[in-house]
């Protein structure tokens, strides 16, 4: 606080310096002026009155946008290219080499857009001779049900783009998980609209105070990659507004992000960039929206129509908002006022988001610093599933010996694909759908962990030796993993290359087996009645090899809370099979970035309300771990339930440490609305993190707020509560709610 408390000082003295002599301050000081931010530059002399800081982004932008030519304006609305596939041009040498960048306006003061794809990370890092951080993946990161771990993310993510010298992220996925095989499910935060927004709000939040442009993902419906590009996804306005809808509802509130990015996929008979419903009526008019709509890489299909529909900006290039879209204004079927809102929206991000006033300078990474932070966020995020007969937490006085099977266990953790990918260090060229190890050997973390004690690796290319290895060790840790990726879906839910059937044959030789899983979406366990311990990695990031044997040896309790149901079975999926794209005969399909063969299959998502464990609940039907589930090495005890009506409701409880281990608990709240409100069972309406030494209770107070209680009224348009009787459920689980009160609302 100091500091910003000082730069305010000196622009004060600045200012008044400016106005008594400006020509030797401008050229003196010109090296300190490049430091601070721009309001401290010529604006106050009345050059350029948009660069006074004090005025609104909106008042900036649009005194911008009265300066601007034409050419100028079109600039501002397309990408100029990605990195390897840049247009040779004058400004080809001016990216930075990410996933694209928007020619500023250098007369005015207005920044280059230097974008990067920032999932989890900042990617494409080693192309620059750089380095990042590669976080636990977003799924990971939402099992901690901590905004603050959120922020944290987002922060970080924020910093290292910035010491990168880019000036926004292309992170901040929050798609529901309808579709558990989605190869995208690693990039998002769960199946429940109240928990992913608020995540995902929190990561942008904490991300654009490091003064770049956020950015809020895929909008909307992008559920599946199989024909990511021609799939429409079938739903009603009620379900699309209080499920998928809702998320980014949330996340905008919450995050105020920049930019909204729309989704290659159509909804309800449209693409989502040039789907006026999505992008016009309910972001921009019912939400208020105040930012700009980026497409999605060659996600553009049109000119005029999807201008009118509010997608603001083409990326990577200008197939549609180049040279077609100036064309379309000179010829009067664009007016200037479509034009104008389109540049105003993406210059009110840049001043909101601190771009302009706070220039971009590459920096050096504090990579210790950092590393930190991503142990942290990993130690919150895996999840423990089983643990029979306290087999957790390893006490390697009371073990002869470990055994640790399974590929790669000795080199790294397995890390999520495509466009998230994030460069390991030593990597020297492009990784897009490519199996990437992140080193930090667990094999090595676990011997750390247990010094002096026998630890013994097998890859598990021979399940009997493998098992043999296991037989004479005091206990086995199995490594199991599940790559997923942009670009393609799984084909099921089982874990590939025969890894069940070496689990099987491990927990049969040494029923003390416990197995680690590396998985971007929930894993089926045929072998679950056979081990002792499962604890759920997912992708752990830089430090997720340290983290996990913190855990094993319970330096750090286990706090994390499965954010997706582990179904038993593909065929209790509301969709069992995955629909795919018709197949079209050779030479048929689009042969043109940005060209497209129209929307050529429906998925009908007529489950409609019931996502995730709204589904379970409503078809009752059992679950392998069920959402909000997770274990801990210590024990928990609700009690004392008291609902207090009103706007919030309040919803008073108390949470008691009754194991011997000090602890994390994440106490969730459920509500059940009245039968004449047409929804499933229950839906999270709350939570809160406990922290909790053993012996110590607490009362917890959860606001609850009036929308989680209400139905989208599609004929109305806006949220309405349903009278009758509500009930409030409170408990570890989904489907672990001691605690129960019901009463009468209206």
């Amino acid at each position: 606080m100091i500091v910003f408390r000082g730069f305010a000082a000196f622009r004060r003295l600045l200012h008044m310096a400016l106005a008594a002599a400006p020509a030797v301050i401008v050229v003196v000081g010109a090296p300190l002026l490049a430091q601070t931010p721009a309001q401290n530059g010529p604006g106050f002399n009345g050059q350029r009155p948009w660069m006074n800081a004090t005025l609104s982004p909106d008042q900036r932008a649009a005194m911008v946008v009265q300066q601007m030519t034409l050419d100028e304006k079109i600039g501002l609305l397309h990408g100029l290219g990605q990195a390897g596939s840049i247009p040779p041009g004058p400004y080809a040498a001016l990216s930075n080499g990410g996933a694209g960048f928007v020619l500023g306006v250098a007369r005015l003061g207005i920044p280059i857009i230097q974008m990067s794809d920032a999932a989890y990370g900042v990617r494409s890092s080693a192309m620059n001779g750089r380095y990042s951080t590669a976080l636990p993946s977003n799924l990971a990161a939402a099992s901690s049900w901590d905004p603050e771990a959120a922020c944290r993310y987002g922060a970080l993510i924020g910093r290292e783009l910035r010491a990168q010298g880019y000036n926004m992220s292309l992170g901040g996925g929050v798609d529901l998980a309808r579709e558990l095989r989605d190869g995208r499910t690693f990039e998002y935060q769960g199946e429940d609209p109240l928990l992913a927004g608020t995540m995902v709000g929190n990561r942008v939040k904490c991300e654009q105070a490091q003064h770049v442009i956020g950015d809020i993902k895929h909008y909307a419906v992008n559920d599946q990659e199989s024909g990511r590009n021609e799939v429409n996804a079938i739903i009603d306005e009620r379900a699309l507004r209080e499920t998928d809808l809702l998320a980014f509802q949330i996340g905008i509130e919450i995050g105020k992000p920049g930019a909204v990015m729309c989704a290659y996929n159509g909804v309800n008979g449209e693409f989502s960039c040039q789907n006026k419903h999505l992008l016009t009526e309910v972001l921009k008019r019912d939400w208020d929206f105040p930012g700009f709509v980026l497409s999605d890489w060659n996600g553009t299909h049109s000119t005029i129509k999807a201008s009118a529909a509010g997608l603001d900006n083409e990326e990577p290039t200008a197939i549609f908002y180049g040279d077609a879209f100036k064309k379309a204004v000179l010829g009067g079927q664009i007016s200037q006022a479509e034009l104008d809102d389109h540049v105003r929206r993406i210059l009110r991000s840049e001043f909101a988001a601190g771009i302009v006033d706070y220039p971009v300078r590459k920096s050096v990474v504090d990579v210790e610093a950092d590393f930190k932070i991503a142990r942290s966020i990993a130690e919150q995020s895996m999840v423990l599933l089983k643990n029979r007969d306290r087999v957790l937490p390893l006490d390697s006085a009371k073990l002869r010996s470990i055994a640790v099977i399974g590929e790669h266990a000795d080199s790294g953790m397995i890390s999520g694909g495509g466009s998230a990918q994030v460069d390991p260090p030593g990597s020297y060229e492009p990784l897009w759908q490519a199996q990437v190890w992140f080193p930090g050997a667990p094999l090595q973390a676990i011997r750390a962990c247990a010094p002096g004690l026998p630890v013994e690796f097998n890859s598990g290319s021979d399940p009997a030796a493998a098992a043999a290895l296991a037989a004479r060790s005091s206990v086995a840790i199995v490594f199991a993993h599940q790559w997923t990726s942009e670009g393609m879906d799984l084909p099921n839910l089982s874990l590939p290359d025969k890894q069940d059937a070496l689990i099987e044959q491990v927990a049969k030789a040494n029923p003390r087996t416990i197995v680690v899983l590396e998985t971007g979406t929930a894993a089926l366990m045929p072998w679950l009645d056979q081990v002792s311990g499962v604890v759920e990695a997912w992708y752990g990031g830089s430090k997720g090899a340290d983290a996990l044997a913190a855990l094993l040896f319970g330096k750090v309790n286990f706090s994390a809370k499965l954010p997706i149901t582990f179904p038993r079975s593909e065929a209790d999926l509301p969709h069992p099979h995955l629909l795919t794209p018709p197949v079209r005969r050779e030479g048929a399909a689009p042969a043109i970035p940005g060209a497209d063969a129209g929307l050529t299959f429906n998925v009908d998502y007529n489950e409609g309300l019931k996502v995730g464990y709204k589904w379970y609940d409503a078809e009752k039907k059992p679950v392998l771990f069920p959402f909000g589930f997770g274990l801990s090495y210590t024990t928990y005890r609700y009690s004392d339930l008291k609902v207090t009506p009103g706007k919030p409701a309040m919803v008073r409880f108390t949470v008691a440490n009754t194991g011997s281990r000090e602890g994390a608990e994440i106490a969730e709240v459920y509500a059940a609305l009245p039968a004449s409100a047409g929804e499933p069972p229950k839906r999270l309406v709350g939570w809160s993190k406990v922290h909790l030494k053993p012996g110590e209770s607490r009362e917890v107070t959860v606001a609850v707020d009036a929308r989680e209680l209400s139905v989208y009224d599609s004929a109305g348009g806006g949220w309405k509560m349903t009278p009758g009787s509500y009930t409030f459920l409170v408990g570890s689980s989904s489907r672990d709610l001691p605690l129960k009160q019901e009463m009468s609302l209206r």
